[in-house]
């Protein structure tokens, strides 16, 4: 996801030992190494993938025109099914996501789970099966019934029905764990799981990013062999942890998400991100108010990724297409996330 190096036309030059580094090709011929990009440059989610890879090994090249934009699938494709369950999981590969985010949670027994929210209300049925189980919390004005997962083992969770909120067709869906949705996405495109508010998790005694480190080096997400069929990208708006990321996971591409630029993206705060980051996750609104961030991160060697386009509003233009095709083609971002995969508009 890091403008790494110049692309040719389906080639990529890679600096002595990037190779190696990202896909195990120890002591390959470098005569044989343009090939070997060319075939891995056909597919969109490695493409961009190895952009940022490249971008690890402190390279940089400006991103060129004819670069596959990549498609990451917002919570599935949220647009159509429940967000996060198997069937919002399933339609994002049917319309053929590059990548399937998953925001992460952890339950009180330690599991890594796939929900949006610190909390199951809204999109579960907790409070009528568990409806003493809630945590007070100031809202707006009054105080508000909150059911924080942390709270709940994974048993417990597995009673909830995640799917009939959204539409009665989807009742008896259940909660997706991170190992779940490995196993479903895994070899049929990108892994991009956001790791949601750690400093909650950390005030309850949890270590949030060693569970997730841990998982991910289980199943083995990080080595070069996976990253070739199952590109990964972590995200989070938490800086100290996607700087904690890049000391465990040097190997796999970073985003830092962002809801705001304070009084403005300036080129030192720029490279200050890269020296951790590979890239930045900005709300769309930001570069529609400063959209020259765009090809300045870039130089910087970060790509630029920018959340969330659906067809429920698509704000000034016509449809979410237009929207999307707006911010890939004109502004030229990088990749995005949207809740409606098949809106995409590939060129």
């Amino acid at each position: 996801m890091n403008p790494g190096h110049k692309y040719a036309t389906g080639n990529i030059a890679l600096p002595a030992g990037i190779a190696s580094y990202s896909f195990g090709l120890a002591n390959t011929d470098p005569s044989t190494v343009g090939a070997y990009n060319s075939r891995m440059l056909s597919d969109p989610r490695i493409s961009v993938f190895l952009f940022a890879v490249a971008a690890l090994s402190g390279g940089f090249a400006a991103r060129a025109a004819d670069t596959p934009r990549q498609l990451i699938a917002h919570r599935g494709a949220s647009g159509y099914a429940p967000e996060h369950t198997r069937a919002a999981y399933q339609l994002a590969l049917d319309q053929r996501a590059d990548y399937v985010e998953q925001d992460l949670a952890v339950t009180r027994d330690g599991v890594l789970i796939c929900l949006h929210d610190d909390t199951l209300e809204r999109t579960s049925n907790v409070a009528e099966v568990f409806p003493d189980r809630f945590t007070a919390a100031a809202g707006r004005g009054a105080t508000v019934k909150r059911w924080f997962a942390i709270d709940f083992t994974l048993d417990e969770i597995r009673r909830l029905d995640t799917g009939r909120w959204f539409n009665a067709k989807f009742a008896g869906e259940r909660i997706v764990t991170w190992q779940e949705a490995i196993e479903l996405v895994r070899g049929k495109a990108g892994l991009y799981p956001e790791l949601k508010s750690p400093p909650l998790y950390t005030s309850r005694g949890v270590d949030m990013v060693t569970l997730f480190v841990e998982s991910v080096k289980k199943n083995g997400l990080d080595r070069p062999e996976s990253l070739k069929t199952t590109p990964m990208i972590i995200q989070s708006f938490d800086e100290p942890t996607v700087r904690r990321v890049a000391q465990e996971l040097p190997s796999v591409p970073r985003i830092l998400l962002m809801e705001s630029f304070g009084s403005g993206m300036t080129d030192a705060r720029l490279r200050d991100i890269k020296t951790f980051a590979t890239g930045i996750g900005p709300a769309k609104a930001l570069l529609e108010a400063q959209p020259d961030v765009v090809k300045r991160a870039q130089a910087s060697g970060l790509t630029v990724t920018a959340y969330t386009f659906r067809s429920s509003n698509s704000g000034r233009f016509p449809t979410v297409r237009d929207e999307m095709s707006h911010y890939l083609y004109t502004l030229g971002i990088d990749a995005l996330f949207t809740d409606n995969p098949d809106q995409f508009p590939r060129k």
